[in-house]
């Protein structure tokens, strides 16, 4: 949602409302109680219903799917991932030097942006057709103040209709870029509640990085440069939302530094998160690192301290950070590999920048100072 190389990146995302909450259930059958109103005599045994009675009794309720229950789940961590990302991402734009940039703020799908087996469960489980549907808005945004809202339909961006149907999203996308390019606010047609409206949306100036879901249990993040994976994993590992920042501040900082590309690990980065990012991953292709070099102490204690500063900006808690990446290495050591420790080993180092870096940044708020590294 939050990067640009696919619609939910041009469409930046959130806090993000869960899409996966707006389920399509069938209405609540009206209950008949049938009373006999005839002089039958009472010691006889009570007449059969008759059909008409039959038929009035309401319908069981349909039994979700196991792709409805598979898709309601993952669109919950989606959803978690893209409302802890947002204050780091809206807040942080000083910080993320070239890879700032306007935003619309808000993630868009429809039915076919799912894998084939799984359109009929979009459809019925979050209620998406062929039209782009608004997911989630970007929380702090200008597109939440303006007042869109999850569940809008988009008709059209600057008086342009956006496409419908399985390539939506890509020729979107076509469309989008240079609308959104040299503009300080679009105005879109939206479709709400069967009625169309019209509002005027400022561009949000965040950070552009794409945060994505990894379908594995694996604790592990990767960053290309461009976006940030966390696995379900390590989200899961992950005990609160501060918790979870802590991993996502982490590898925005390493996409701000450039470290994917000083490592030249961006095209190996991008390729496990494209892979992990499917709804069956080929996990043939993780054994051992996957690939990746474990980042370098210097590199990896830049990181953290830069990860400080953005989440002392977003207003996320400092208290715990420690502890987290020390309950993390202590559970998943250097030695477990395709674990997060193993690509980042440097721990009781890494502790010490961190230490340093939060005596730091807490008298600069102090001194009512900027918080800038």
């Amino acid at each position: 949602m939050l990067s640009d190389k696919r619609l939910a990146r041009l469409f930046s995302s959130q806090r993000l409302s869960s899409a996966g909450k707006r389920l399509a259930f069938m209405p609540a059958a009206l209950l008949l109680a049938a009373c006999a109103t005839s002089t039958t005599n009472t010691t006889e045994p009570a007449a059969m219903p008759r059909p008409a009675e039959q038929a009035a009794r309401p319908a069981a309720p349909a039994v979700p799917t196991q792709e409805e229950l598979t898709l309601k789940s993952l669109v919950a961590l989606q959803d978690r991932l893209y409302r802890v990302a947002a204050p780091l991402i809206v807040n942080n734009s000083e910080l993320c030097k070239a890879n700032a940039r306007n935003l619309l703020g808000f993630t868009a799908k429809n039915r076919y942006s799912y894998s084939k087996e799984y359109v009929a469960a979009a459809q019925q489980a979050l209620g998406l057709g062929d039209r782009l549907q608004i997911m989630g808005v970007l929380e702090g945004s200008a597109a939440a103040r303006a007042g869109v809202r999850p569940g809008d339909g988009i008709l059209a961006v600057e008086g342009q209709r956006l496409p419908e149907g399985e390539n939506a999203e890509r020729q979107a996308a076509t469309i989008l870029a240079p609308i959104v390019t040299g503009r300080s606010s679009v105005k879109l047609s939206l479709l709400r509640q069967g009625e169309e409206v019209a509002i005027n949306v400022p561009l949000t100036y965040a950070c552009a990085y794409g945060f994505e879901l990894g379908n594995t249990d694996n604790v592990n993040a990767y960053s290309d440069g461009h976006r940030v994976l966390v696995t379900r994993g390590l989200m899961n590992f992950a005990r609160t939302d501060d918790e979870l920042a802590y991993v996502l501040a982490k590898e925005m900082a390493h996409n701000a530094l450039a470290h994917p590309a000083r490592q030249r690990t961006s095209a190996t980065a991008g390729g496990i998160i494209d892979n992990l990012t499917r709804i069956r991953p080929d996990m043939s292709t993780m054994n051992g690192l996957a690939g990746i070099k474990p980042m370098p102490q210097d590199l990896d204690a830049m990181a953290d301290k830069l990860a400080m500063y953005m989440l002392a900006r977003a207003n996320y808690k400092l208290d715990g950070v420690v502890p987290f990446w020390r309950r993390l290495a202590a559970q998943y050591p250097p030695g477990t590999l395709n674990a997060y420790t193993a690509l980042h080993p440097s721990t009781g180092y890494r502790i010490t920048i961190m230490e340093r870096t939060i005596k730091d940044v807490r008298a600069k708020q102090a001194a009512k100072k900027p918080v800038m590294p």
